[in-house]
């Protein structure tokens, strides 16, 4: 579910009262643990963390007009969502999340590609994000992003 939000706080003024916190919550986290050069906004419906065109000028591959995406967070229909793009390129950052993940937590770990979903709202493991969060540098994120799509 993509919003239509123009705006981050106008998309947090529109999540369901038993997402509200969560979502706050997870935006706080990442605020607080993301690597300095990512820009938090709008993207693809969803609130981003990206790398803006001043640090990495050529964009994203898909459309080089936009930002080169990293993280997104949304409340989608059934769970909240965290997209991570460096779990998705990078197999040694999955691996330690997949490891780490029960050290945080007592559920059942619900992951695609860069997904992770999160079923209950009050059971996020928000000291494992803000770890997550701190592991990639801009640098580390534009050197596997680069490898990734040359090959």
């Amino acid at each position: 579910m993509q919003s239509k939000a123009q705006n981050i706080e106008e998309y947090l003024n529109e999540l369901p009262k038993d997402r509200k916190t969560a979502m706050n919550n997870l935006r706080e986290t990442i605020l607080a643990n993301i690597p300095k050069g990512f820009n938090e906004e709008m993207s693809y419906g969803m609130i981003g963390y990206v790398l803006p065109h001043s640090i990495y000028p050529n964009g994203y591959h898909c459309n080089t007009k936009l930002p080169l995406p990293f993280i997104n967070i949304a409340s989608q229909k059934n769970f909240i969502a965290l997209y991570h793009m460096g779990i998705y390129a990078s197999p040694d950052l999955l691996k330690w999340f997949t490891d780490e993940f029960p050290k945080h937590s007592n559920q059942k770990l619900d992951m695609g590609k860069s997904c992770i979903r999160f079923k209950k709202a009050d059971q996020i493991p928000f000291n494992l994000i803000a770890d997550l969060v701190q592991k990639m540098s801009v640098e580390e994120w534009i050197a596997i992003y680069e490898s990734q799509i040359k090959k």
